[in-house]
């Protein structure tokens, strides 16, 4: 189980009190569900970072979804063309509040060696991208590093944050639609 790190925690015997935000983030960064969108050689890396040898699980990250409307990380790894960006989009647009993504990888990061007309030049062009790992293709030591700056990312988010202006308009500028918190 992780730490709660913070200033104002109170500790006693047989009791710790904390705020709400810290506590929900501790147990959201533990209970992550990714999705992956795996393509080419990133693909095969990230099924190694799965297996028992780098063994994602121990992360909080057993269960892997396969469906967008049960997952709350999205990792992307490999080359997209721009024929699969809508779908891309697609996908990110099904996830259900609050989400993250990772980008794996130099192609998914800004389009790799394909510098050609049918490889978008990052993911990030179509939908918004929390954390970058480098490589061609990335060790699954890297793909680790880049899980744990998304638990920290996690850990570390209000739960305020998505609905805050600077959040909507970031989703009006990749042209999101956002449902309004506030009407039922």
């Amino acid at each position: 189980m992780g730490k709660i790190d913070n200033d104002k925690v109170i500790n006693g015997e047989g009791y710790q009190l904390t705020t709400l935000d810290k506590a929900i983030g501790l147990a959201r960064s533990n209970s992550v569900w990714p999705l992956p969108f795996a393509t080419s050689c990133c693909g095969i890396e990230f099924m190694a970072t799965m297996g028992s040898a780098y063994d994602m699980s121990r992360f909080g990250m057993e269960r892997l979804s396969f469906s967008p409307r049960q997952a709350d990380l999205l990792i992307v790894a490999g080359t997209i063309s721009k024929k699969l960006g809508p779908i891309l989009k697609q996908v990110y647009e099904q996830m259900a509040e609050p989400k993250w993504v990772l980008s794996v990888g130099a192609c998914a990061s800004s389009g790799g060696i394909f510098d050609t007309y049918s490889v978008l030049q990052g993911i990030d062009r179509i939908i918004p991208v929390d954390v970058y790992v480098p490589g061609c293709p990335p060790r699954p030591e890297q793909i680790i590093d880049g899980v744990m700056n998304i638990h920290k990312l996690v850990k570390k988010e209000s739960l305020r944050r998505r609905y805050s202006s600077e959040y909507r308009d970031l989703m009006k500028e990749y042209k999101i639609e956002m449902k309004d918190p506030d009407v039922k």
